[in-house]
């Protein structure tokens, strides 16, 4: 079964073919940096972390090219620096970087590329003289704005009547546009905003557009058409809508990406999340209520995938306590295995196959464990449960698996040997005294044995023991 995805711009599940399988292209909407990205920002970052994860296993990673942009010029970030007291500069570069932390937390890959918008002006200089040339723009009182009827099938991504696109896109009246629908390419800069020297003969300085922004940089990274183009549900209409307009005009091309794609909402307890109901949630903030679970941000992000990209997820607090169960399920099944030998398996990969189906691959690795914890020694259903989930971007589910195989008990110590780093347990105290301990019994001095036994007990640590001494341990669940 070859990929299939859903293209927001059909309406339909498709076959995917890249325009060239040496050089298979993506682009996805990144943050405005401006503030911390809530959960709902995640989710795109992490379901279009997945399909990287995925197209560089089908198609080599030096064949894989993903561009994900950093917005770091907009009417938010010029408010909030003024807000703050700060120079922009400083605004984008700190929240920049926690947006860098708060995703690598979350399991995610670097893109290939990160472009900042504040980097390309000039390509989006040259597109707006494209356009202006082109009669697709026009100049009106210092600004530039994109003429909507010079693009006949216009709305053809969100499928809106013309009266959704007004209402949805809040129109600004101004008396200098030709029609109600055109939409900013370039507008002159406020005393203290950023500000460039204009294109299309205008003499005052000013700045861009959001929307001319992410068309500069696809262009300039992943070239005029490219294969997919992402994002959230909330940015088909107007930005990528206005987005697929001007670089089709600008290029004189029938399309801009083959394939839009666009994950759902994300809901808090059942509410949508807004700032006005004061249930928005950061990620720093959801990835700081395990402070000392050092796999929490992939809990995070196992519950992000139990529900289809395309359907509205709802993070609740029961939600994360069944992901927190299921994560250390899978963590656990996989001691049998051997990274030399690891490969997803075919159920898993049909299941991402099929647009992303990540709720269907959670249930083939919930079957992949089962069986592999079934198995009297080292067997394919591990070795397969750990393909799976790196695939999937779990790598620290199976950072206790070593390139070699081994036997059960080898492997359920080195398991055992993880969790006691992670709960900063010593392991080398926790031998010695399983050593005193088994002298004490040796001797029959029970009463010691029985002292040493609640100590580790104290420490989390639970014994097995058997006719010629205790060998085996384990951290307390």
């Amino acid at each position: 079964m070859g990929l299939r995805l859903y293209n927001t711009l059909t309406r339909r599940k498709e076959a995917f073919t890249p325009l060239d399988p040496a050089s298979v292209r993506m682009y996805a909407c990144g943050p405005t940096v401006y503030d911390r990205a809530h959960i709902g920002n995640a989710r795109p970052v992490i379901v279009f972390d997945v399909l990287f994860r995925l197209l560089r296993h089908l198609y080599g990673p030096e064949h894989v090219t993903y561009v994900r942009n950093i917005t770091d010029v907009d009417d938010k970030i010029n408010a909030r620096a003024l807000e703050q007291r700060i120079p922009i500069r400083q605004l984008t570069e700190e929240t920049y970087r926690w947006f860098q932390e708060d995703v690598v937390a979350l399991g995610t890959l670097p893109p290939t590329a990160e472009p900042r918008a504040t980097e390309y002006i000039e390509p989006m200089k040259e597109l707006i003289e494209r356009l202006v040339m082109a009669e697709c723009a026009y100049v009106a009182e210092d600004h530039v704005l994109f003429h909507v009827a010079a693009m006949p099938d216009y709305g053809k991504l969100s499928h809106r009547s013309l009266d959704d696109m007004i209402a949805g896109a809040r129109v600004e009246v101004a008396p200098y546009k030709k029609d109600p629908m055109d939409f900013v390419l370039w507008k002159p800069s406020k005393p203290g905003e950023p500000a460039w020297p204009s294109p299309a003969g205008i003499k005052t300085r000013g700045r861009p557009g959001w929307h001319i922004e992410c068309s500069a940089m696809s262009w300039k990274h992943l070239g005029e058409t490219f294969d997919i183009h992402g994002g959230g549900i909330d940015l088909v209409f107007p930005h990528h809508e206005n987005e697929l307009a001007q670089s089709r005009c600008a290029f004189g091309t029938k399309l801009m990406a083959q394939v839009w794609m666009h994950n759902g909402f994300v809901q808090m307890e059942g509410e949508k999340m807004a700032k006005s109901e004061g249930n928005v949630i950061t990620i720093r903030e959801a990835l700081q209520q395990s402070p000392n679970n050092p796999h929490w941000g992939e809990v995070l992000r196992l519950n992000m995938l139990r529900t289809h990209y395309r359907q509205p997820t709802n993070w609740t607090q029961d939600s994360l306590a069944e992901s927190i169960i299921v994560y250390a399920s899978l963590q656990r099944a996989v001691t049998l295995a051997s990274r030399k030998k690891a490969r997803p398996s075919e159920q898993f990969l049909a299941a991402l196959m099929d647009d992303l189906n990540t709720p269907a691959a959670i249930s083939e690795l919930h079957r992949l464990a089962a069986k592999a914890k079934s198995d009297d020694g080292p067997a394919d259903a591990a070795n397969e449960l750990v393909g799976s989930l790196l695939l999937l971007g779990f790598d620290g589910a199976v950072a206790h698996v070593k390139e070699g195989s081994g036997t059960r008990v080898e492997l359920e110590r080195a398991f055992q040997e993880t969790l006691a780093q992670e709960k900063h347990v010593n392991v080398s105290d926790v031998d010695a005294r399983i050593t005193a301990r088994n002298a004490a019994r040796a001797r029959k001095d029970f009463i010691e044995a029985d002292r040493i036994r609640d100590e580790l007990k104290q420490l989390g640590v639970e014994l097995e023991d058997k006719k010629d001494g205790t060998t085996i341990w384990k951290i307390a669940s």
